[in-house]
């Protein structure tokens, strides 16, 4: 038997029913001059009766010269787009409709010009904090103080699973749900939008809209089925509008009253500022809340329409009520739970891996399955340089990881997703016979690169750049991560079909004619092209898993023995020209025989090499040393090579690649199996790595020696890389047993 209160959930897991009803029942009034511990709530009580605590300012949500530090945020989407979201309660950084659009908000990247919506308590807090609800991606921001507790609640829109999308469709809104959970906090709301990476001008204004009639009709229909304490609310019909050249968003509101009288919001617009926008002030008292969306305002609804086309264009359209607005935010939880209860994981670090596994799927195009790289662009690898790059794409190298990481964790909708979008590109090759290194979430294949003198960049780090000059770059080692996808899909998803064979071989015959032609690797240096032992390796790869798939499968290959003997050959290569004897280790390339790379860590990760072959693990024992001892790793960090010493074309200080580590760590998980020692050391430089993801458990591309989180954020590379080492490192670790 189900009771009563198990069939009804209003808060969605947050709160037992049997809370809320309390909550709801009327207040008690004690003699005057009396009153329960944090209790304000009672009118009669005058809180300047009571002595104030001395409480220690501990918030993390200070701006540094106008700036929050990146680990500051936190991140919402709909696998459309995302939007970040800092400790602060301001989303300083949003791309709309999709990913690869212009920004809309990106004071990330300019203080001054970028355009900010924020919400924030008025008077001073002591402290902050921000997390997700669990296993989803909604995330909270809270402010704590003596005199009151507030919650901003901040997700976007996402139809549940088996919904029926034509009565139900997505919308794509922007929500913040700002609440008071105890006593009394004043707000201000700001909205300062900067359209077309700045480069828009755009005018605002308000606008009084009446009730609609479909509105009308709504709220008839809910004063008939909700309880009456849930009726006590009203909709704004004050809207502000954001207009430029090429877009036209609204900020809409609703307000619920709670046990008191309903908060008064108006908006105010100021033309003074760089960017024109809206603010107001208003204050909430327990209970009470205020929920902001801004969306892209939709056309007008025919009036002609018959009643079914009406009804369907409502649907895009809803009238704005309380119990809507409940309903998305049921929809979005339902659909964030139900997809993070497909996953298999249940080994250690559960509840990293599957923020990461979250972290992804927001990273996710839906309607194409791409995977960009980052959903952000200019963030610095060093502040103040000019690496300052767009990883708002798709990279061919990330494939083979991110298909092992779906399919690892049983997400094998995502990966089969993934794969047509792959396959789509193989089946459009340049005239050679090429893939471009990236692509664009829709599949475009030129990203023209140009700079934005308007933007002052994060902390000053200029250029600014949008688009990605390194899509035509020779990068030879891609076919060996596309081919290795292909092979774990086939493996572990389903089988490949025979056109995928077709675009096989001849990627395979491409990698045969052109696999000792200098290239510019993995780290997409812009200097001097190299014959880069990454590149080898990965060529390797493609042609190994090739011949792989040709036998698991019977696939016809008429050009066996070549592939047979290139792969040959390019082992010995590496092995004799890659690999130093006197500083015993794997080299950079073939060109810089006294220069270390991280990337030869990927070796035993592909079973290129065994994980005990001795020139592998002097190798690991030398990127182990510190930089000045010859090394890579520095505080447990590793850095891609030495970038005072070799020229990558770009000049500037970087960070330690956080995927590195997570690379070094595998490498020692895989060597560890067979020495024990390695496998301790992985583990504390994996548990190490874990502290320098943020307090959300998001990683950057990069790492600072101060411990500063660097480069666009989150990285879906290092997320991919840490979910392989987990797996990994928790496969191992639970069939060895240690010695006492």
């Amino acid at each position: 038997m189900t009771s009563e209160g198990e069939k009804r959930d209003r808060s969605y897991g947050c709160q037992l029913e049997y809370e809320i009803e309390q909550e709801e029942k009327p207040i008690e009034e004690l003699p005057e001059g009396q009153r329960y511990v944090a209790d304000t709530r009672r009118q009669s009580v005058n809180p300047e009766h009571f002595s104030r605590a001395n409480v220690e300012d501990t918030r993390s949500n200070m701006r540094k010269r106008g700036y929050l530090p990146i680990e500051n945020y936190g991140i919402i989407g709909n696998m459309r787009t995302i939007a970040l979201c800092g400790t602060d309660g301001s989303i300083d950084f949003y791309c709309y409709p999709k990913f690869d659009s212009p920004s809309i908000f990106c004071r990330m990247l300019d203080k001054e010009k970028g355009g900010h919506f924020s919400i924030y308590p008025r008077e001073k807090h002591s402290s902050n904090k921000q997390q997700y609800l669990p296993n989803s991606n909604i995330l909270l921001t809270r402010f704590l103080s003596d005199e009151g507790v507030a919650e901003i609640t901040d997700y976007m829109h996402l139809p549940a699973q088996g919904q029926r999308l034509a009565r139900k469709p997505l919308l794509p809104w922007l929500i913040r749900n700002a609440r008071v959970i105890r006593g009394t906090v004043k707000f201000r709301m700001e909205c300062f939008p900067a359209f077309g990476y700045t480069l828009e001008p755009h005018t605002t204004e308000v606008i009084h809209v009446p009730y609609s009639s479909a509105q009308e009709t709504r709220v008839g229909i809910e004063s008939k089925i909700l309880p009456k304490d849930e009726l006590h609310y009203y909709a704004g019909q004050d809207h502000a509008v954001f207009t430029s050249k090429n877009l036209k968003m609204d900020l809409r509101f609703i307000v619920k009253c709670g046990d008191f009288e309903c908060a008064n919001v108006k908006f105010n617009i100021d033309q003074d500022s760089h960017n024109g926008g809206v603010w107001c002030d208003f204050e909430l008292k327990e209970g009470q809340e205020v929920i902001f969306i801004l969306r892209e305002t939709p056309a007008e609804i025919n009036s002609k329409l018959s009643a079914a086309d009406y009804q369907m264009s409502l649907s895009n359209d809803p009238p704005l009520t309380l119990s809507l607005m409940n309903a998305l935010f049921r929809q979005t939880v339902s659909f964030w739970i139900n997809w993070v209860n497909e996953s298999k994981y249940q080994g250690r670090w559960r509840e990293h891996v599957l923020r990461s596994a979250l972290t992804l799927k927001l990273l996710t195009y839906e309607p194409t399955g791409a995977v960009v790289a980052a959903p952000t662009f200019g963030l610095p690898e060093a502040v103040g340089g000019p690496r300052n790059w767009d990883y708002r794409y798709v990279w061919i190298r990330d494939s083979s990881f991110t298909v092992y990481a779906f399919l690892r964790l049983g997400f094998t909708k995502e990966a089969d997703k993934y794969m047509k979008y792959i396959s789509e590109r193989c089946q459009d090759l340049n005239p050679d016979g090429s893939l471009n290194i990236m692509y664009s979430i829709d599949g475009k294949k030129e990203l023209e690169e140009y700079e934005l003198p308007t933007l002052d960049g994060y902390r000053s780090s200029k250029p600014v750049r949008v688009g990605n000059g390194a899509y035509d770059h020779l990068q030879l080692d891609i076919y060996g991560e596309l081919m290795d996808g292909i092979y774990l899909y086939n493996k572990y998803g389903s089988p490949i079909s025979y056109d995928m064979w077709c675009s096989v071989r001849k990627l395979a015959d491409y990698v045969c004619a052109n696999w000792n032609q200098p290239d510019m690797s993995i780290w997409e240096v812009r200097g001097r092209k190299q014959h880069f032992t990454y590149s080898m390796v990965m060529c390797w790869v493609a042609l190994d898993r090739a011949l792989r798939l040709a036998e698991k499968r019977c696939f016809p290959c008429q050009n066996r023995e070549k592939w047979q003997n290139t792969r040959d050959e390019i082992f010995e290569l590496v092995q004799t020209k890659c690999y130093n004897t006197e500083l015993k280790m794997f080299t950079q390339s073939i060109e810089s025989p006294d220069a270390l790379d991280a990337s030869c860590l990927i070796m035993p990760l592909v079973f290129f090499s065994s994980p005990t072959d001795p020139r592998l693990t002097n190798t690991l024992q030398r990127i182990l040393l510190p930089p000045e001892k010859g090394g890579l790793v520095a505080n447990d960090l590793v850095f891609r090579y030495n970038f005072l010493t070799t020229d990558d074309g770009v000049g500037g200080l970087e960070g330690a690649f956080s995927m590195c580590t997570f690379w070094l760590v595998e490498a020692l998980t895989r060597a560890g199996k067979y020495d024990k020692p390695l496998l301790t050391r992985a583990v504390v430089m994996f548990e190490k790595m874990l502290s320098y993801g943020n307090h959300l458990g998001l990683f950057s591309e990069e790492v600072a020696r101060s411990g500063e989180l660097l480069g666009n954020f989150p990285q879906a590379f290092t997320h991919i890389s840490f979910i392989s080492a987990a797996y990994n490192l928790d496969r191992v670790l639970s069939h060895t047993k240690f010695e006492e």
